[in-house]
């Protein structure tokens, strides 16, 4: 099994995820989505597993900084993936693939329970 964790190195969130992962001697392969990009397919097979709502981070920066009318077009999980291979910056981090279905975010015990559950 390979565990890919998505996101950018700079995020807080996405730095705890990495440090517990190592810190559990969990073997996984870090994707920058900034500077490595996303795929459409890649994004859609997160979609599978996700809600389009939850992956896309309203809450952040980059959302906050869209105009009104880009936000407002945000309707369906086809103009959110839209948004998010224009802008990856509006997904919410990270994104943890390979340990179950795709999740999203980080707490070490969300993280331990997906680990635990795997082995």
């Amino acid at each position: 099994m390979t565990t890919t964790l998505y996101g950018i190195p700079n995020c807080d969130t996405v730095k705890k995820a990495r440090t517990w992962l190592q810190d559990n001697a969990i073997d996984f392969t870090f994707h920058d989505f900034k500077k490595q990009g996303l795929t459409p397919e890649l994004v859609k097979g997160w979609l599978q597993d996700l809600d389009w709502e939850t992956l896309v981070n309203r809450k952040g920066t980059t959302w906050r900084n869209l105009p009104d009318e880009r936000k407002a077009s945000i309707v369906d999980a086809d103009s959110a993936l839209a948004l998010m291979l224009e802008n990856p910056s509006v997904i919410k981090r990270p994104v943890l693939q390979g340990a179950g279905p795709v999740s999203v975010g980080f707490s070490p015990a969300a993280f331990a329970g997906k680990f635990e559950a795997i082995k």
